[in-house]
């Protein structure tokens, strides 16, 4: 007969079979149930014989207890739990989770016990040993034997917890703040939500932890990493509940919802009994994240888990795997929780991320309704400053009227360093945490390229260059196991912008002012930390810019972006501009395929349930077989998903991702199983796919060809399998995608851009403009017929010279302002001389319309002036 375990209040005087002291009545004890030896029953086991203990000596017990003695390991475990005050349930709770963390670490027995005698008492005096008072004192003031490193991490959070709050509060009740989250979901509108929030905070009596409620509401603000998929957690819970995987992966896929999976489960099980009110605070809540953010191991995250199963409710469970996904799913992003707090709470949350500063300013009172300035400081991230996409010339002349620094776009990773003293610490552009391998070389780097300068805020683009030609590399070549596919290549920080210098916040200072402090205190290490590379743009100067942005295009790089020259930096805000390939001519120079959909995902969320991810690829008419491009997630309205749901279902075989049951007609890489495959790949639909332009992946079985960015931008009802993009037709529009743009150039121009020497911004503001800068060195060593090219060592062929027609068609774009034309009458007269001879030379032609180099596989096939000057003709 297995151990059990019952709780009540003691009706008589009795004693405490450990201690053997006095159990007084009404105090709480805890019985342990062991068959009595002294009874025989012939139709079954012998009754129980009940030892009553002090709650605290029993758990004393069970810390020396041998590890498969059976222990109480929560309050499913004790009978008559219901009858408990919530008082002693609290107490109780607090005894098993010391208990279990003790067993698990195989802490020092005597240490727990005298923790438990020392801070819970069921109304009875405290049991004192001789020496117990000495003890403790010693072992307050010995020093700790953790490491130095650790230690001062946990002072310092004590020092930020100032005051700790007290976890008796209602306010600060795990099961409140879950009822809570539920009363927002109800809400459609953002007022309501906020209004809701702020009902609460306002309820009388209110003496609830607010920092650790708005964490909560806003999980995305935290930064730990829990290394938990959704696949991981259905797996552990899987093992936790004994109940099927493919069950739980079935529930999962039809809701999307996987806390909502978990918890319906937990509600059911019979593996634990169901609890209502688990009594835990939401600051033991969080204590009990920090730890499994520190659980990286299968075995040791199960065990952790487990032992959230049996003390929590299934409601608690729900949000607590909500907060470990750090997603609410209550449809409130962080401006109505933020507004919920305090009207102007959310302006402040944009420029500082210190969530302790700025409820400490509103609980304090020290602001208005008005305003509440909260300035960066160091080791809180910022949002960092966005751009929006520029599709024209003409567009970033008139949002930049004083000029503009072009500067190129990495394609790396963006970062947020922060130095203080000699600690560093680096974010992404999700304000997370960088990976270590990624910035590791950058700290030492860093002092030695700022070293007069002891604090420092910089935005930044990490990614790897080759070292002999200080080339960027693609991007993805951060990671630790494509590092190795590049020889001489090298992690460098491409260095952008300042924000904070020596404690003086400098964000709210024009650009070409904080472009100029970088320029006097950083020095470069090539190939290591260098400035990013750029150029100052007049107003008028459009023909400069347009070819700037062609060369980035030609040489692989992802773009320019366009700043104001006294523009401030505004963390959150899109008043930057961006251009990329697709975002020019309106499309017109984006890469496209008409790709067929081979598989389907299910969608997550508000999609769960739905085949909202398409795996799309292309025929291979060699090995007759159909290759994988592509997944395919952006471009449908959820009126056009549904529609393509009910279309696509009956044709669709469900496969769970499960590689074995592929059908031989398809080459995928296991990783890229789909949820469910076409039945009969000459029945399935084509689409045609954009993206920023055709990428290499190693995943995808076209030859490796891929999309970047890919979305859907027409439902090709007039094309069926045989008139989709092949796999040979993929190749060539892969090759023509690479070909350079037709624009004349002169001798500086064959530099690429990542080559080019920055122009001393000082120099380029104040430098009279009939004046020529001097040519570089580095330049003049770039002979004329040869061009490098950012992705690869091999010199590119000549610049394509533009025929008469595309002269004409660049010399027309370039409008000259009477406050910007040169007033040299030589150049003028070149001028009208160049279009003379333009207009000459296509007079000789009229009516004839050139051959285009790339056919019918152009793809400036959108641009109307491009399509009425040249023939396109099917090629062979």
């Amino acid at each position: 007969m297995a151990t059990k375990f019952s709780a009540d209040y003691a009706k008589r005087v009795s004693a405490c079979k450990k201690c053997k002291l006095q159990l007084p009545k009404g105090e709480l004890r805890i019985a342990k149930h062991t068959p009595n030896p002294f009874v025989q029953n012939a139709e079954g086991p012998p009754p129980d014989m009940k030892q009553y203990y002090h709650a605290r000596c029993l758990f004393e017990m069970f810390m020396k207890a041998r590890a498969t003695t059976k222990v109480i390991e929560g309050p499913g475990d004790i009978e008559g739990w219901q009858d408990v005050t919530d008082e002693d349930k609290e107490k109780v709770v607090e005894l098993i989770d010391e208990t279990m963390q003790a067993r698990e670490k195989g802490a020092s027995t005597s240490a727990s016990r005298k923790s438990v005698q020392k801070t819970l008492n069921f109304g009875q005096k405290p049991l004192k040993e001789p020496d117990e008072d000495g003890a403790d004192e010693n072992a307050e003031t010995s020093p700790s034997k953790k490491g130095k490193k650790q230690a001062k991490e946990e002072e310092k959070e004590e020092e930020d917890d100032g005051d700790k709050p007290d976890e008796t509060s209602r306010f600060n009740s795990f099961d409140k703040f879950c009822k809570l989250c539920d009363v927002i979901a109800t809400f459609n509108k953002h007022t309501d939500k906020a209004a809701k929030i702020r009902q609460f905070f306002d309820k009388s009596g209110y003496d609830g932890d607010t920092h650790t409620i708005m964490r909560f509401l806003i999980p995305s603000s935290d930064q730990r990493v829990y290394n938990l998929k959704e696949k991981q957690l259905l797996k552990h819970f899987s093992a936790i509940y004994n109940e099927p995987l493919d069950r739980l992966t079935a529930s999962y896929n039809k809701s999307g919802d996987l806390s909502e999976t978990i918890s319906e489960v937990a509600a059911k099980s019979d593996k634990f009994p169901e609890i209502t009110n688990s009594g835990w605070s939401i600051q033991k809540v969080d204590r009990y994240l920090k730890k499994l953010a520190e659980k990286t191991k299968d075995e040791d995250q199960v065990e952790h888990l487990r032992f959230i199963a049996k003390r929590l409710s299934s409601a608690e469970i729900k949000y607590l795997l909500r907060l470990v996904k750090k997603d609410m799913r209550f449809n409130a992003g962080t401006k109505v929780i933020m507004d919920g707090l305090h009207p102007k709470a959310y302006e402040a949350y944009q420029s500082c991320r210190d969530m302790r500063e700025i409820v400490r300013r509103v609980e304090t009172g020290l602001l208005s309704s008005k305003t509440l300035d909260v300035d960066i400081s160091l080791g809180t991230p910022i949002l960092p400053m966005l751009a929006e996409a520029c599709k024209s010339v003409e567009f970033a002349m008139k949002r930049c009227p004083n000029g503009m620094l072009a500067e190129i776009k990495y394609d790396g990773e963006r970062v947020q360093v922060h130095k203080k003293g000699k600690e560093f610490s680096f974010y992404s552009r999700s304000l997370k945490p960088v990976q270590d391998h990624k910035v590791a070389p950058f700290q030492k780097i860093i002092a030695k390229a700022f070293p007069d300068v002891e604090n420092l805020i910089l935005d930044a683009e990490v990614l790897m260059v080759d070292t002999e030609t200080s080339k960027p590399l693609p991007f993805g070549t951060l990671g630790i196991h494509k590092r190795e596919n590049f020889k001489n290549a090298a992690p460098c920080l491409f260095v952008f912008d300042c924000l904070l210098h020596n404690d003086t916040a400098v964000r709210n200072l024009p650009l070409q002012q904080r472009k100029k402090f970088l320029e006097d205190n950083l020095k470069e290490i090539p190939n290591s930390i260098m400035h990013s590379n750029y150029q100052v743009i007049k107003n008028g100067e459009n023909h400069k810019l347009k070819t700037m942005i062609l060369d980035a295009i030609d040489e692989g790089l992802e773009g320019l972006v366009m700043k104001d020259l006294n523009g401030v930096y505004e963390p959150g805000k899109r008043h930057w501009l961006k251009v990329k390939k697709d975002y020019l001519e309106e499309g017109g120079m984006a890469d496209t395929a008409d790709l067929i959909v081979l598989g389907a995902y299910y969608g997550t969320g508000n999609k769960g349930g739905l085949m909202s991810v398409f795996l799309m690829g292309v025929y291979c008419e060699k090995t007759k077989s159909y290759r994988t491009v592509t997944k395919c997630g952006n471009g449908h309205t959820d009126e056009i998903l549904e529609r393509i749901n009910k279309e696509l279902k009956p044709k669709m075989k469900q496969i769970n991702q499960k590689a074995s049951k592929l059908p031989s007609w398809i080459r995928c890489a296991s990783g890229l199983c789909p949820d469910f495959v076409i039945e009969d790949p000459e029945q399935a639909p084509v689409w045609e796919i954009t993206g920023a332009e055709f990428s290499k992946s190693d995943k995808h079985t076209a030859d490796g060809i891929s999309i970047r960015f890919p979305r859907v931008t027409r439902i090709r009802d007039d094309k069926d399998v045989s008139t989709s993009t092949s796999l040979k037709e993929l190749k060539r529009l892969f090759e023509a995608s690479k070909e350079k743009c037709d624009i004349e150039r002169d001798a500086t121009d064959k530099v690429p851009l990542y080559a080019k020497d920055r122009m001393s911004l000082g120099k380029a503001m104040h430098e009279p403009e009939d004046v020529k800068p001097e040519t570089s060195k580095a330049e003049e060593d770039v002979k004329p017929s040869k061009k490098r090219s950012a992705l690869s060592e091999n010199t590119s062929p000549k610049a394509k010279k533009v025929k008469p027609e595309a002269k004409e068609e660049e010399a027309d774009d370039v409008e000259m302002k009477p406050e910007t034309a040169k007033d040299d009458d030589e150049d003028k007269e070149q001028i009208k001389e160049k279009k003379t001879k333009t207009k000459e030379a296509s007079s000789q032609k009229a009516g004839e319309k050139q051959k285009c180099p790339y056919g019918s596989l152009c793809y400036r096939t959108k641009n109307k002036e491009h399509m009425a000057e040249y023939e396109h003709i099917t090629k062979k």
